[in-house]
């Protein structure tokens, strides 16, 4: 008795039992968990609190008209979002793509031939020439068993979610950088003022000296030496302006508009925008569950994990369906005649019974792409809450450092002030003066500097936070 009849009842009675049981191949998904987050935050200090994060909007919380209405036009403008949201249209069509795997594929045909049979065969005298005209639909169909496409939908589910937090992700970074690079040209405009304004002063102090020259007071030292430092301060302007003029073109690339393009809008200096007096920061958890970055890494996770059931399913049968249905006539008039018609239908069972390993190395290349993925998921993490910690020291230290150079500004402005009177009483050697007033603008610039920082710093720790996204 032949061993096929067998078989095929046995097979039979799997594929039922498949689709009775509705098997799914490869493992479920479960999301990731960490367990070195701390509880807490490891900087502490004045402004910040462990309350909730309500991050929504939070540019306007600099209180700054313009930067707010830079910030909603770059979310509508950008050209790093249009591209994210392309990517994002991309993959949707793609995953509607795998989704219609699930649904049978019907092709229309239409066909002509003009045969000659070869007459060098027992038949060939009788062999002659004659015309074939076709046409009908086939359709096939996969039964998807074990799951197999299902898993592919799963991941391509995931790889689309996983390409909308990189959008949002994207928005987070775009936000930040109009900011931080808006709070940087106020900051080099006020250093601008700043220079001109010590410039002005050591003018004054090169007149005086040029006059005491005049008189036989001083010698040709003293004015070489104030003609310098005059010098290097209006060297400093340019230097500055051109920090300036690059901010600002930056922003106008950032709003996807041409260098040069806001150069009406923000050609008068502005105060640099001032933090608020309380941030929230919240917890360590709260990165995990808000961060566009990790939680894109953890939907590329979940992309992978179910790819490992899609690779499994290449070790099950595949059982499709089809048919065919049509006519065909040696001649046109007599083509969708009844006598014409052509069908057939069946099933057809496809299964690999060697392949010298091949489909189990795939399973273990895909599950060590899974675990790669977990990795990259886990590092997100900790990179996350590094940088979250990295922007807190620095905006609570610089508060600090910008009340010292606040006071050493301010006595080395005394200091000069005193200095000038001395050498014009005749006290004291203009060497002192020079290094006063050296001083004195160099600590009223790294003042400018410091104060812009703490905002910048306040801007980092926005985005590390991931706020920017959210509606609201």
């Amino acid at each position: 008795m032949s061993p096929f009849p067998f078989l095929l009842r046995r097979l039979s009675t799997a594929v039922l039992l498949a689709f009775a049981a509705s098997c799914t191949v490869g493992p479920d998904y479960q999301p990731p968990e960490i367990t070195t987050l701390p509880a807490a935050y490891r900087e502490g200090g004045t402004g910040l609190t462990a309350d909730p994060a309500d991050l929504t909007k939070w540019w306007k919380q600099l209180g700054d008209p313009m930067l707010d209405k830079l910030v909603e036009r770059a979310a509508n403008q950008s050209l790093d979002l249009k591209e994210a949201l392309a990517r994002v249209n991309e993959l949707r069509a793609l995953r509607g793509a795998t989704a219609a795997e699930l649904w049978p594929t019907v092709d229309a045909r239409a066909g002509y031939q003009r045969r000659q049979d070869s007459e060098n065969t027992p038949f060939g005298s009788f062999a002659t020439d004659f015309d074939s005209y076709t046409a009908g639909i086939d359709a096939s169909w996969e039964i998807d068993l074990w799951g197999r496409v299902s898993r592919s939908i799963e991941a391509a589910d995931a790889d689309l979610q996983s390409e909308v937090e990189t959008l949002r992700g994207v928005l987070v970074s775009v936000i930040g950088e109009v900011a931080a690079n808006y709070v940087q040209l106020r900051s080099l405009q006020e250093r601008v003022v700043i220079a001109k304004n010590n410039l002005a002063l050591q003018e004054r102090t090169l007149a005086l000296v040029e006059a005491r020259f005049s008189s036989g007071l001083v010698t040709e030292r003293d004015v070489a030496q104030a003609r310098a430092n005059v010098s290097a301060t209006r060297a400093r302007v340019p230097a500055l302006e051109i920090q300036a003029r690059a901010a600002e073109n930056r922003l106008a690339v950032l709003l996807g508009m041409a260098p040069g393009a806001l150069a009406a809008e923000l050609a008068a200096a502005a105060p640099i925008p001032v933090p608020p007096v309380k941030v929230a920061v919240g917890v360590p958890s709260d990165v995990v569950r808000r961060r566009p970055d990790i939680r894109a890494a953890e939907r590329q996770l979940a992309a992978e994990t179910a790819r490992i059931g899609v690779a499994e399913g290449d070790l099950y049968p595949r059982l499709s369906l089809f048919g065919t249905f049509g006519f065909e006539s040696d001649e046109v008039k007599t083509l969708f005649d009844g006598d014409s018609f052509t069908m057939g239908v069946g099933p057809a069972i496809k299964w690999n019974i060697f392949d010298a390993g091949r489909i189990r190395n795939r399973i273990d290349a895909q599950d060590a792409r899974t675990k790669q993925a977990l990795a990259r998921w886990e590092r997100t993490v900790l990179i996350a809450v590094e940088e979250v910690e990295n922007a807190m020291t620095g905006f609570v230290r610089e508060q600090v450092r910008v009340a010292h150079l606040r006071e050493a500004a301010t006595q080395a402005r005394r200091a000069a002030d005193v200095a000038s009177a001395q050498y014009t009483s005749g006290l004291t050697d203009f060497q002192n003066v020079v290094d006063f007033e050296r001083a004195t603008a160099e600590l009223e610039d790294q003042l400018t500097q410091s104060r812009a920082l703490i905002t910048n710093n306040l801007i980092a720790l926005y985005r590390a936070l991931g706020g920017g996204w959210e509606s609201g």
